[in-house]
């Protein structure tokens, strides 16, 4: 008798069954993405505050620096860095060290993921090299203010591993503060955010 598949879907709220090998961008919703990031916290949770640092948090805070890095940028690629994490909704967030310990296959399974969101929110399923090092370098520096404010790293080391924020908006970014919030402030600010850059009507 032949063995059943394992399965490989994952049930959302809002009854959407997201295949998790094989992403379709039709089982993919807003609401989902924002929820579940709203609850996964970044650096496994090693933050100070009576609120994890939620990964949603962390998409608006990139997004907010991207636009700093890059003033002018359209609003399609600021919506690009507010999704920059979205797979972590089903997958979670690990961090790089276990990322890069479990190797290329994990990093080209999320990739799979976020291009089938990016087709869903209309927009190419691999983005410009130029728009992915803006994101990039907006991560980055976000890392840098989490890791200093949140996650108890001095300045020294957080340079070391995530480099300090330079050029002309360096001041301006160091002068960002984080505050924790509760999931349930953390999903609206997400969602408020992504209807402000997708446009009226996207679901």
């Amino acid at each position: 008798m032949a063995q059943a598949a394992a399965r490989a879907w994952q049930r959302m709220l809002s009854g959407r069954r997201l295949d998790l090998l094989n992403p379709s961008p039709l089982d993919i919703e807003i609401e989902d993405i924002a929820h579940g990031l709203s609850r996964v916290a970044r650096w496994n949770g090693q933050t100070s505050g009576a609120c994890a640092f939620s990964v949603a948090e962390h998409c608006l805070l990139v997004e907010r620096l991207a636009g700093l890095i890059m003033p002018g940028w359209p609003p399609r690629w600021r919506l690009a860095a507010l999704l920059h994490d979205a797979p972590e909704y089903v997958v979670g967030d690990l961090i790089s060290p276990f990322k890069a310990a479990v190797g290329i296959d994990y990093k080209a399974f999320e990739l799979r993921l976020l291009s089938a969101i990016h087709i869903r929110f209309g927009l190419p399923g691999e983005l410009p090299a130029g728009v992915t090092e803006a994101i990039k370098r907006a991560d980055i520096a976000s890392a840098y203010l989490e890791a200093t404010q949140l996650a108890g790293f001095a300045e020294a080391e957080a340079r070391t591993y995530f480099g300090k924020p330079r050029g002309a908006v360096a001041k301006t970014i160091l002068a960002i503060r984080l505050a924790p919030a509760p999931a349930a402030e953390a999903k609206q600010a997400y969602l408020a955010r992504f209807r402000a850059l997708a446009g009226p009507g996207t679901a």
